[in-house]
């Protein structure tokens, strides 16, 4: 704990759940939309393929902006920015609410994202700069556990709100539970400042120009531009991406060090996350345009059968340190990986006379293998970051995994449009499946580069933890 602070019994009973708020919102928002989005297309006068875009740039805007909310409450302090990501992501949501075209709704989303972006680290650096170590574990612990209510409650709540109201209720439930955000946290969150060294500004702009060029050559391919114009903004993204390279190597502190990519399991970790996620974060933006797009069931109908995929990946965090420990990072990736891509490809089978407990069975598999997935992803990423490595390199984990959420839903609707162009819608969704369900399997040989003993101080520490 913060030598220097010193905050009441009852700002310390609050702080974790001032925390778990902002876990939760962002969480609740993440799986509340996908449900909603086949509606929305139709008040917008949009194809539901072309909603992909509401998605995307929410999740780039967090992959963009999470470096500086670090620096940001360094400078300014922790209470006035987390103040102010929950005023611009609460704004956000009004404006979403607000929006007559898709082109407003996606600028609204970024300045949801905005604000989206420094909820949850700048609340995690406050419990990190406010408890003992001993005691940092039980605040993140209260802290998350609503963050795992989100995706159970978002669907079915969204599925709700569309099919008995109407889908700006997605958007508006967000106000009331903002501004009692805003009020509580200015008034019991700390002002925590902290010593940083000056803002990477030019590193900033490269990775930003490297981040949007490479996203928006798969929106421009999805919304049926020629090649020309998406190929030349992927030759500006590997551009730029060899521009902060040879910067980065004469910066003394860079955004993001290259000597991160000297830690073999970090680099492995990386490059599997990217990829792995291509074939999966498409999956959560697809089913409910199967179900609702191709099969004809309501909002409320595929917002319940998204629930066992979130209740598996509740259930399923209990046992994986254990699941961990005992067979190794390295075949617990190998392996899940392609169970994980084997799923995907039965989610082809799917039709409209599909009995629901297999459709069930089927979600609930993705879910718990998923959640495996992630965590062992995460952890072997991080698992040998020492020092200095360790804050960029977290940052550089959590930005990976926004860009590939937006590639990976990106490639999706691609996919399904590309293929619908010649075949039934149905049969567009369960070709995708295949192929996403094939690239998951194939990044399953960069987790081989692991070695056997990888990951061992993680699961040894859980051990010890244990007796």
């Amino acid at each position: 704990m913060n030598s220097e602070l010193q905050l009441s019994p009852f700002v310390y009973r609050i702080l974790p759940w001032i925390a778990a708020f902002a876990f939760f919102m962002q969480s609740l928002d993440t799986s509340i939309l996908n449900t909603a989005l086949p509606t929305m297309a139709k008040d917008l006068n949009q194809s539901p393929l072309n909603m992909q875009s509401a998605v995307i740039s929410y999740a780039l805007t967090l992959a963009l902006f999470i470096p500086v909310s670090g620096f940001l409450s360094d400078k300014f302090g922790t209470r006035n920015i987390f103040v102010m990501a929950v005023g611009l992501f609460t704004l956000g949501s009004l404006l979403c609410a607000s929006s007559n075209s898709l082109i407003f709704l996606d600028i609204s989303r970024v300045i949801q994202g905005i604000g989206g972006s420094m909820m949850v680290p700048v609340s995690r650096l406050v419990l990190i700069k406010s408890f003992k170590r001993s005691d940092f574990l039980v605040a993140l612990n209260t802290a998350t556990i609503p963050g795992l209510i989100g995706p159970v409650l978002g669907p079915v709540l969204g599925g709700y709100l569309v099919d008995m109201v109407s889908w700006h209720w997605v958007f508006l439930i967000n106000l009331p539970i903002g501004l009692l955000g805003m009020i509580i946290s200015f008034r019991y969150m700390p002002n925590i400042k902290g010593v940083r060294m000056p803002f990477d500004l030019f590193g900033f702009i490269f990775i930003v120009i490297t981040f949007i060029s490479a996203t928006l050559s798969v929106e421009l391919l999805n919304q049926n531009q020629q090649y020309q114009l998406p190929l030349l903004l992927v030759i500006i993204s590997i551009v730029f991406l060899f521009i902060y390279r040879g910067y980065a190597n004469k910066k003394p502190a860079p955004l993001f060090p290259l000597s991160l990519f000297k830690i073999r399991t970090f680099k492995i970790g990386i490059i599997g996350n990217l990829i792995c996620r291509l074939g999966i974060s498409g999956v959560p933006f697809l089913i409910p345009l199967l179900l609702q797009v191709g099969f004809g069931y309501s909002a409320i109908f595929a917002g319940v059968m998204l629930v066992p995929m979130a209740l598996a990946s509740i259930c399923t965090r209990i046992f994986i340190p254990r699941i961990l420990g005992r067979l190794g990072y390295r075949f617990v990736l190998v392996a899940n990986t392609i169970f994980a891509g084997i799923m995907i490809a039965l989610m082809s089978l799917l039709n409209s006379s599909s009995p629901l407990i297999f459709m069930c069975l089927l979600l609930f598999c993705i879910g718990g293998i998923n959640s495996i997935q992630y965590t062992a992803m995460n952890s072997i990423t991080l698992a040998n970051l020492e020092g200095e490595n360790t804050s960029s390199g977290n940052s550089l984990m959590a930005v990976n995994q926004q860009l590939a959420i937006s590639f990976g839903t990106g490639f999706g609707a691609v996919l399904v449009r590309l293929i619908s162009n010649s075949t039934s819608t149905i049969h567009a969704f369960q070709y995708t499946f295949i192929i996403l369900g094939v690239v998951t399997i194939l990044s399953s040989m960069i987790f081989a580069q692991l070695k056997k003993e990888d990951g061992q101080n993680l699961t040894s520490h859980h051990q010890e933890t244990r007796r």
